[in-house]
């Protein structure tokens, strides 16, 4: 594990009246896939915008954010966009844009708000991405006429387009089909092994068990449990937190976690 890239100390987060995030820290290195998750409501989507700097309000979030021990609070809005690539829920796209435009939109942080006229090192961070996300075929068509599971690459494509060295993805794999969901976390697996911090937040206990090198475990706003698979989803942690037994196996070199039954109270 490499040196500590990421922190948050003390992050609290109050909205509409309701403490959302209490007392959250944490330590993340320059490299790895990072698994956020919890139960619905536990605070995942708040903590990643947190990090991502798209809360409503300053007055409503308290503690500190230092990326390479600089206070992200002391960031300009496009340089924390150029540290920070955020997908989030859903990552709709309401113009028919051609494909290679939409990732091209990643570049924007760096000052291309051209698509159609990008510098050689603003195009060869497009086609990278694109080859990451294994969209190239899909350049010249229009966003539109792509499946969900196509559409969701082409996201994934423009946050990698970015380059930042911190990636954020708000449940990339919802509603997609299985093969669409082991596509998506094996390119941002790929990225984290490019030399990325990669943060992930989802509900797929078994994925980010085998995709992820660490975990970060939500409840009711705190942080209750960080290490690999085997600590952070222990059965007390998936007894106490999700309220379910699981089944465990070992699969190659990869461990396999499958919910299995609820617990009763």
């Amino acid at each position: 594990m490499t040196a500590t890239f990421l922190t948050a100390s003390d992050l609290q987060v109050r909205l509409a009246g309701r403490d959302v995030l209490q007392g959250v820290s944490l330590a993340l290195p320059r490299q790895g896939l990072i698994a956020l998750v919890g139960p619905n409501g536990a605070g995942k989507t708040t903590l990643l915008r947190a990090l991502a700097g798209l809360l409503p309000a300053k007055e409503m979030i308290r503690g500190t954010i230092r990326l390479d021990d600089v206070d992200v609070a002391t960031l300009s809005v496009r340089e924390r966009a150029r540290r920070f690539a955020y997908l989030p829920q859903g990552h709709a796209v309401h113009w028919p844009l051609p494909v290679h435009d939409v990732v091209a939109l990643g570049r924007y942080p760096h000052g291309a708000t051209d698509p159609s006229r990008l510098s050689a090192t603003d195009e060869a961070a497009v086609a990278r991405a694109m080859r990451t996300a294994d969209v190239e075929q899909f350049a010249a068509r229009s966003i539109m006429e792509l499946s969900g599971g196509e559409r969701s690459r082409v996201a994934l494509a423009r946050v990698l387009a970015v380059e930042a060295p911190v990636i954020l993805a708000d449940e990339p794999i919802a509603s997609l089909d299985p093969r669409h969901q082991i596509d998506v976390m094996r390119g941002l697996h790929a990225a984290a092994g490019d030399g990325k911090l990669v943060i992930v937040v989802t509900h797929d206990l078994g994925l980010a068990a085998r995709f992820a090198d660490q975990m970060l475990v939500l409840s009711n706003g705190r942080l209750v449990a960080q290490g690999t698979c085997d600590t952070a989803l222990s059965d007390t942690i998936l007894a106490e937190v999700f309220r379910i037994e699981a089944y465990r196996a070992v699969h190659g070199d990869a461990t396999v976690i499958v919910p299995w039954t609820e617990r009763l109270r």
